[in-house]
């Protein structure tokens, strides 16, 4: 996710700042609290996932497994970047 905004900031530089940077970062951090609890699990619409559980907060969509009582995610994917 730092990446993906890294890039933004890069392209944006006259605009975007570290402080909305690390604002957006914390944001889809946060988002993965949310997965099993407000936010609801869906099918997969890509095919890399197809072994997971997906979740979607915001700009963000989460590849996860469940291991026990353990929500581990496996890959992040901002909504711009999904094919």
């Amino acid at each position: 996710m730092r990446t993906f905004y890294i890039n933004v900031a890069r392209k944006y530089r006259h605009t975007y700042s570290n402080e909305d940077l690390e604002r957006n970062v914390g944001e889809a951090v946060f988002a993965v609290y949310g997965i099993e609890k407000k936010l609801p699990r869906r099918q997969p619409i890509i095919e890399r996932w197809q072994n997971y559980y997906m979740a979607h907060a915001g700009n963000w969509y989460y590849a996860y497994k469940i291991d026990g009582d353990l929500i581990i995610v496996a890959d992040a994917c901002h909504a711009q970047n999904m094919k």
